[in-house]
């Protein structure tokens, strides 16, 4: 059976939530975010073991809140950066030698379905590289910001919605490449806001599974109100 490691970096303020707590601890039914995923992510009996990228100061009883989600497989914990690559470059410090997959996903994009994780791991098996992404709905622009005020922008160009999707995660690397793009990202003094941008640096393909509006990242206020909104709905479809 192919051993897959699931990384939640969890180390983010969450200022744009503007609110004292991280939204990874912000409740969703009644538990914070963070658990609230795992408990997703454990939905796919796929997925190996668990590592979660925190501020040791965030860390509090989470341990005990994991332990009480029965998950059924190991989890462990390590230092998160100050960025979404540094947390997930710690994490990959700690992914088991045996791991052949590793799987990515936001601690705060709580609403995946196994169906949606099952999919980009088969993906991912046969093509070393895919996540999960929606066609952008919006005519996108290209902009430029120089000399204007910083709520200006000057159009440069239209991008053709049929080339573009909007990149969700989970997202999922053979680990052989994911390490490889890591060091060479770091070699090369490059950041990136997801891990697939990364791979493509080393002129991999990346493939796009089909994912989900309801598959949504809590980044502002009005997040939370949606999922619930999403899971009030999926518990009367149920």
């Amino acid at each position: 059976m192919t051993r897959i490691t699931a990384i939640l970096p969890a180390a983010g303020l969450g200022t744009r939530m503007g609110a004292d707590t991280p939204k990874q601890f912000l409740e969703l039914d009644g538990v914070p975010l963070l658990i609230f995923t795992l408990r997703r992510l454990a939905q796919c009996p796929a997925i190996s073991d668990f590592l979660i990228a925190a501020r040791p100061e965030d860390l509090g009883s989470l341990p005990e809140q994991v332990t009480a989600a029965k998950l059924g497989r190991p989890v462990r914990f390590v230092r998160g950066g100050d960025t979404r690559q540094e947390s997930v470059a710690s994490a990959l410090g700690e992914v088991p030698a045996e791991t052949e997959l590793i799987l990515v996903h936001d601690a705060v994009r709580p609403l995946v379905t196994r169906e949606q994780i099952e999919r980009v791991i088969a993906e991912a098996t046969a093509c070393d590289a895919a996540i999960l992404g929606i066609p952008a709905m919006d005519t996108v622009k290209e902009v430029k910001r120089a000399t204007l005020p910083s709520d200006v922008a000057l159009v440069t160009a239209t991008i053709p919605r049929e080339r573009v999707v909007l990149a969700q995660t989970p997202q999922v690397f053979r680990a052989s490449l994911l390490l490889e793009a890591y060091a060479q990202a770091r070699a090369d003094g490059i950041s990136a806001s997801d891990e697939a941008g990364l791979v493509e640096r080393l002129g991999h393909d990346v493939h796009v599974v089909a994912g989900s509006d309801r598959n949504l990242k809590i980044t502002k206020p009005g997040d939370m109100q949606l999922a619930e909104f999403y899971l009030r709905q999926e518990r009367a479809a149920q």
